[in-house]
């Protein structure tokens, strides 16, 4: 069992292809500054607790839209693949009929990766900056485990199944940062990137 802060149905070209719904897990290793879903660590959030099955059950409903469109159901939270049981379980249920993706910050225990990694058809990385001390100021932690997940990642995936958000944080890198960031990612293999920048008060 898991806990979830929400199941948003019907999303379209936000987090992969076709119709999608969002799962979003709670628990988070990051304390992102500009977090934008604080209630995915706050311990006071009100939670469902679902197995594997009982989501089934609740997203099965939009089978028709899944399977016209490509698309699927999405994990995010939170960090999805602290659940990395919990989505292995959900594809055995499922089988190969829809697409599963994972919105993932890749700052977990390599284990976790690695169980959820035939489960999951495409993975979309927030890298937020490769500059460690960038990285540290943002969320708190060291961006290591997330260069040797991601080296994994793409060793089993393939850069096709990866696509790295870059995002320009006002207050923390800079535009010649993220250059910096995309040009390190692009030697180590990765093709597909969504750049965009946070939106702060």
């Amino acid at each position: 069992m898991s806990k979830i802060i929400g199941i948003y149905r019907h999303r379209l070209a936000t987090d992969g292809a076709g119709v999608t719904t969002l799962v979003g897990f709670w628990g988070c290793p990051l304390r992102c500054k500009y977090c934008l879903n604080p209630a995915s660590f706050d311990e006071k959030t009100k939670c469902q607790t679902l197995t594997p099955k009982e989501l089934y059950d609740k997203v099965k409903l939009d089978d028709l839209y899944f399977l016209s469109t490509g698309g699927g159901v999405t994990f995010g939270g939170g960090e999805p693949l602290l659940n990395s049981e919990f989505i292995r379980e959900f594809r055995t249920i499922t089988g190969d009929r829809w697409h599963i993706s994972a919105e993932t910050c890749l700052n977990v225990p390599e284990e976790k990766l690695t169980e959820a990694l035939g489960s999951i058809d495409e993975f979309f990385v927030d890298i937020k900056d490769t500059n460690p001390e960038i990285y540290n100021a943002y969320t708190g932690l060291s961006n290591k485990r997330v260069f040797d997940n991601l080296k994994l990642l793409l060793t089993h995936k393939g850069r096709d199944a990866v696509t790295v958000r870059l995002p320009l944080i006002k207050g923390y890198n800079t535009e010649k940062d993220r250059e910096k960031s995309e040009k390190l990612l692009r030697s180590m293999g990765i093709t597909k990137f969504d750049k965009f920048e946070y939106r702060v008060k």
